[in-house]
């Protein structure tokens, strides 16, 4: 089989490092142009090491036109506002493209302006965009033009909720997600918040009110229900522990009127039908919990539930790496789908030992 060109513009920041890192193994995908205004001329194994002799592309500044011409695929690592308008340039140009902004993941434009306080550029591509969560949207994938990768928070709570909100066994306005994300979710950047004296035996609640993940879990939420955007409006915190990578969501809910006889049991039998085909969605044995250790430097999520029959509520659990099931992993999954190849090619044996 003939290689896929695959090119990112944002290829120095942490996702994508991970990109890079999925590109180099696959046996169909290979890196082409690796796009970094701030690191243009340098090889990519001079800006992270571990890449000496496994990618040593020297970096680029290159336009978004000259970026498609002969790439195949582009996936782009650039901040919300900036996508909007790199991204119509680029399928102008004929060429696939995954992005990972929050530009397009929303189908209601009023909700996505007023939570990323911008006006879209390019309201129209809103509706073609596929949101790429292959668990969900696999058959929408397929031959995709556009695919706006999910958020990290939102991949980890929509895997732990979705089985409920398909079958109506949730009340809809009783959903309170806490999630916890590593360091690197914020980026590579320098910002004292992240130092490691700040961050190191630190474990704190930030954007406690109005982060931009809220919506964008509440709008799938009520897709994923049947419903249209805005019949669901969920509770959303997250929180920052001292650890690079990983996250873990527990969420909260009560079961709906049509839910009788709730149990441990009967949530985890839930998961076990509605995931036994998915590859990358673990769901855990008895009181077994998710672990971001376990899932660390992988596209597997982890999922198991309880019940706590004094309070009438479900807890859900997942757990996945922020930088691979939740963010770069996770759009090599749905590329594989985009061009035809099985979606666990290059990434079911991507683990780690320790």
């Amino acid at each position: 089989m003939n290689k896929i060109k695959v090119s990112i513009i944002g290829a120095t920041g942490y996702v994508g490092a991970e990109l890079v890192r999925g590109l180099s193994s696959h046996p169909v995908f290979e890196p082409l142009h690796l796009v970094s205004r701030t690191f243009a001329g340098q090889a990519y194994s001079e800006i992270y090491p571990v890449f000496r002799g496994v990618c040593d592309i020297e970096c680029s500044d290159m336009s978004p036109e000259e970026v498609a011409s002969d790439s195949d695929l582009v996936i782009t690592a650039l901040p919300h506002g900036v996508s909007s308008q790199t991204v119509p340039v680029l399928l102008e140009a004929g060429v696939k493209v995954i992005d990972h902004s929050g530009d397009f993941r929303y189908k209601d434009l009023a909700t996505y302006e007023k939570s990323y306080k911008l006006t879209h550029p390019h309201p129209e591509l809103l509706s073609e965009a596929v949101y790429g969560l292959p668990e969900f949207y696999r058959d929408e994938l397929k031959g995709a033009r556009l695919v706006a990768n999910p958020g990290c928070y939102p991949t980890c709570s929509l895997i732990a909720l979705a089985p409920f909100l398909k079958s109506g066994l949730i009340d809809k306005n009783s959903i309170i997600i806490d999630a916890t994300s590593g360091v690197s979710g914020a980026g590579r950047k320098a910002d004292l918040d992240y130092a490691f004296c700040e961050t190191d035996e630190s474990f704190k609640p930030y954007g406690v009110v109005g982060h931009r993940h809220t919506t964008e879990i509440s709008e799938q939420c009520s897709l994923l229900s049947g419903g249209m955007p805005g019949d669901i409006k969920v509770t959303f915190t997250p929180h920052l522990a001292p650890f690079k990578r990983g996250m873990l969501a527990t969420v909260y809910c009560r079961p709906s009127a049509e839910f009788a006889d709730v149990s441990a049991e009967k949530l985890h039998d839930i998961y076990d039908d509605y995931y036994k085909n998915e590859t990358f969605v673990r769901v855990l044995p008895g009181k077994t919990m998710p672990d971001v250790k376990a899932v660390n430097g992988s596209n597997f999520i982890e999922v198991n539930a309880a019940y706590d029959a004094d309070t009438g509520t479900f807890k859900l659990f997942s757990a996945q790496d922020n930088l691979g099931k939740g963010a770069a992993l996770q759009a090599i999954q749905a590329a594989n789908i985009m061009f035809g190849l099985d979606e666990t090619t290059g990434l079911k044996t991507m683990v780690r030992g320790i």
